[in-house]
């Protein structure tokens, strides 16, 4: 389940994914599959090959790619999603889902 996004930034993230840019949507988020994580990160982009040199970045691999139509994406928790958002310069996301 998703929550403490709004449209504008759903909107924002798939029309930078779209033009193959490297786009970050953080969320809360809860799945019973990954006790402990309370938010997730997508990073998406329409060139894979982009998509994939900058998840090897972080020993993410291809196959971790979550492949939705038009919406090619991995799902960063923990300490690679704090990394990744840091490295990007999210530290307002860091903050305001108190990830640290």
């Amino acid at each position: 389940m998703a929550f403490g996004i709004n449209r504008a930034d759903l909107r924002t993230w798939k029309e930078k994914v779209r033009n193959g840019e490297i786009a970050f949507l953080t969320h809360y988020w809860l799945d019973d599959r990954f006790p402990g994580c309370k938010t997730v990160t997508k990073v998406g982009c329409s060139d894979l090959d982009r998509l994939i040199e900058w998840g090897e970045a972080y020993g993410l691999k291809p196959e971790w790619i979550d492949y939705k139509k038009d919406y090619p994406h991995f799902d960063l928790f923990g300490k690679v999603e704090v990394k990744a958002l840091s490295d990007a310069g999210y530290t307002d996301r860091i903050i305001r889902f108190n990830l640290n």
